[in-house]
């Protein structure tokens, strides 16, 4: 039997007296067997300091000595209030500590489950997925008798736009049909912990209990029914968390473990934002400093995890809701806030426990090369290795926005773009693990920025999402177009309860029923998934791009001008000439002949599916009148039977110097290149 090192950080909460009844908390609430990863649990009381713990086990109706699960080591905290234990786990079973001081003693039921089979195998989400976010505070209220609770300070209240609205658990889970329908596979809640703060708690980024649900949103339970019913349906699920800071409401912010649990000033000091001087070169000492251990806000603590037992108390806690959850994977909020040593061993950690688990992080800063620094196995200058397997793609967020925001017709405007953005994929290790969106819960809807709201536009940046490399993310009200309720008033202005959907415009239904045929088509093609991508460069506003394996391509043109355009088909030979002349429409469902002319209207798309070619087959022409001439490998010849089809690197027919977009050209020319 394999021994299972547990560290239990045991925090009592009672008088001075050690009593049963006043151990009240134990976090991680429960453990495993099998498990990679040591624990710490918090209990909080008076004077723990050298209490002196055994541990029994369940038989029957009594509690016997046991090697089931034994105490290897211990050590105090700062705080007389704490106390440490490092555990070897051997058995499942149900269990009780002993915590004696002198002639006082106290007890604690604790339970070590059996682990499920196949947990640290499970798989994650990929670039098969589409992530739908969402604010529950701020999207269905399915359970109004929760609305406001006795356990915390803030009460609900829809009048109040910086308010808790309602939403919750169950309007997720009544959602989850809706969600399903139009096209997403994963969802990602805002946190749903308890966010304990006297005002602006909906938003649940500044935790006051790491390991309970916040109870106007639900319970533990229900929250992890909420996922078992996502995955009966075939959804995934995914869980915001924050290791950079707490709450001022977080319950061991009265009794600190450690001074140096949270970073501490002699007054205020608010982070700088400076990401950069995680790996600039010239960056001070000062500068760093400031960024990892600043508060984000006034009642966000920022947390120290250069402290070793805090560190291992978010291992755990992490690891803990993956498994009691069974969750798909983690977004891990402020990423590059916290102090990168410690958050990559952290990922490392988690990664052991679960080899194929999805992380991703919010690094939200640009350009590329800043945001690439943060992905696992970067090929940065200093050897740093983040193990964070998923960055948020901010670089090509920005520049959608900023394209669709005017008319795009100044040098550089528009789509070009998009173009640049993408031009710097060569700095990232891996493609497939880039999350990519056009709008989140921190930003205007995208139907807030595009010039004059035109959903027309909205389509645009969601087909850009839906096509290009990566896991596309999709925010809650974005796929009706819904509008922010009052751009002036922050963050709560633009988070409002889903739009029911009886009340949507023609317009909105129309861009809804759009987005369902495009995430439809994408469920189910490889190509999207794990294709490469060749683009060409924006021109009069359009920018156009294949996503291709050797089986298929998909094509897509964006057409972001106000008037209509052509488009070249002769620029894309290089890569046409390797699959099949005609293809078709996923949007219209119409077959789209590559060889003739199509002009494409203002503010719209084409997305087309293309063939590869059949084996034996050369696409050079078809048969006419008078025979074009033929040039193969730079020789002239009358006769191209005896060419082997699959030594053809390419075939382009020229009229003139200039390809055209015709492959029949009895008077022109065809020149073929063989491989050599």
């Amino acid at each position: 039997m394999k021994h299972y090192c547990i560290t239990f950080l045991l925090c009592l909460m009672g008088t001075s007296m050690l009593q049963a009844q006043k151990i009240t908390r134990v976090e991680p609430l429960s453990w495993w067997t099998d498990m990679r990863c040591p624990l710490t649990l918090m209990f909080y009381g008076e004077n723990l300091q050298d209490a002196q713990i055994t541990v029994q086990k369940k038989q029957g109706k009594r509690y016997v000595a046991t090697e089931g699960l034994t105490v290897s080591a211990q050590h105090n905290a700062e705080s007389k209030n704490y106390l440490f234990a490092e555990i070897d786990v051997r058995e499942a079973g149900e269990y009780r500590f002993v915590l004696t001081k002198g002639k006082q003693k106290a007890t604690c039921n604790y339970i070590v489950n059996t682990r499920r089979e196949g947990s640290a195998e499970r798989q994650s989400f990929t670039t098969a997925d589409v992530i739908y976010l969402l604010m529950p505070d701020r999207f269905v209220d399915g359970d109004e008798t929760n609305n406001s609770s006795p356990l915390t300070k803030e009460k609900g209240n829809k009048a109040n736009i910086h308010g808790r609205y309602g939403g919750d658990i169950q309007g997720i889970i009544n959602s989850l049909d809706y969600i399903k329908s139009i096209g997403a596979t994963t969802v990602w809640p805002t946190p749903l912990l308890l966010d304990n703060e006297e005002a602006w708690s909906y938003h649940g980024y500044a935790c006051a209990d790491y390991y309970h649900i916040d109870p106007r949103f639900g319970s533990n339970e229900q929250y992890k029914q909420m996922v078992s019913i996502a995955h009966e349906k075939g959804l995934k699920f995914i869980m915001d968390i924050v290791t950079n800071h707490c709450g001022l409401a977080h319950w061991w912010m009265e009794d600190l473990p450690y001074h140096d649990w949270i970073h501490q000033f002699d007054q205020y000091t608010q982070t700088n934002n400076v990401f950069s001087a995680n790996y600039d070169p010239n960056a001070s000492r000062y500068d760093l400093h400031q960024n990892e251990s600043g508060w984000f806000d006034t009642h966000m603590p920022d947390m120290n995890l250069d402290n070793p037992d805090l560190l291992q108390y978010f291992k755990q806690w992490a690891i803990w809701w993956i498994e009691y959850a069974d969750l798909d994977g983690l977004r891990v909020d402020t990423y590059p806030y916290n102090e990168k040593l410690p958050m990559s061993e952290w990922c490392k950690a988690i990664r052991e426990e679960y080899p194929n688990i999805n992380i991703v992080g919010e690094c939200w800063t640009r350009p590329a090369s800043n945001v690439a620094y943060w992905q696992a196995d970067a090929k940065n200058y200093d050897g740093f290795n983040s193990h964070l397997p998923s960055v948020m793609d901010f670089p090509v967020e920005e520049s959608i926005r900023q394209a669709l925001e005017n008319e795009g017709k100044g040098w550089g405007e528009g789509m070009c773009r998009v173009y640049d953005a993408m031009s710097q994929d060569y700095l990232y290790a891996d493609l497939n693990k880039l999350l990519v969106f056009v709008g989140n819960h921190d930003m205007e809807h995208i139907a807030d920025i595009v010039l004059n709201n035109d959903l027309r536009r909205v389509k645009t940046a969601i087909t850009l999402m839906a096509t290009m490399r990566g896991i596309p993310q999709l925010f809650a009200g974005d796929e009706m177009g819904q509008r922010s309720a009052d751009i002036t008033m922050g963050h709560s202005g633009l988070r409002q309860l889903l739009p029911d959907l009886s009340t949507l415009t023609a317009e909105q239904q129309d861009l809804l029923d759009y987005q369902k045929r495009l995430f439809g088509f994408r469920l189910n093609e490889p190509v999207i998934h794990n294709g490469r991508t060749m683009h060409f460069m924006a021109r009069n506003n359009t920018y156009a791009y294949f996503r291709y394996t050797n089986d298929g391509a998909v094509f897509v043109f964006v057409n972001a001008s106000e008037e209509a355009q052509n488009i070249p088909w002769h620029t894309y030979q290089e890569i046409l000439c390797k699959y099949q002349p005609t293809g078709k429409d996923i949007v219209s469902e119409t077959l789209i002949d590559t060889r003739k002319p199509y002009s494409i209207a203002p503010l719209s798309c084409m997305v087309v599916r293309l063939e590869g070619k059949k084996e034996g087959v050369i696409r050079i022409g078809t048969p006419s009148d008078k025979a074009p001439k033929y040039i193969v490998d730079g020789v002239e010849v009358k006769d191209i039977s005896s060419i082997d089809p699959k030594t053809v690197q390419s075939a382009t027919v020229l009229k003139g110097e200039k390809a055209i977009e015709q492959y029949s050209a009895p008077d022109g020319v065809i020149v073929i290149t063989t491989k050599q």
